[in-house]
């Protein structure tokens, strides 16, 4: 139940971060691209790559906080059915090749973002 509970507060919390974010970036890029859901996938693959290799390496943190940083926080965080919505958008609006741009940099984009994430935590804790 311990669980559960710490997946369903770290949802919550990611959530409204995601909301917060991706709006304020919104509002300072224009609404024309969807890069504030794009920021918040980047940054949350980011950060899943801090906190696996860390968690991996050095941090020992019991079960129930790594779940409600990971599964929780950033499973609230990102968010894959948005960034599906904002690309079926584009498609809808004849806007193909931002359409294309989109799916492929938000996916290069979040891997590469996990990757630097990895790589800055072997870098801190050798």
């Amino acid at each position: 139940m311990r669980m559960v509970l710490a997946v369903a507060l770290g949802g919550a919390i990611g959530a409204v971060a995601r909301h917060v974010f991706a709006t304020q970036v919104t509002r300072l890029s224009g609404d024309g691209f969807p890069w504030g859901i794009l920021s918040v996938n980047v940054l949350g693959s980011f950060v899943m790559g801090v906190l696996a290799e860390g968690f991996a390496l050095r941090w020992n943190a019991p079960l129930e906080v790594r779940a409600f940083l990971t599964v929780g926080i950033l499973g609230g965080f990102t968010t894959f059915s948005s960034f599906s919505l904002d690309a079926m958008l584009l498609l809808e609006r004849g806007q193909w090749m931002a359409a294309a741009l989109y799916m492929v940099g938000s996916v290069a984009l979040a891997v590469g973002g996990l990757f630097c994430g990895l790589v800055l935590v072997r870098q801190l804790m050798p």
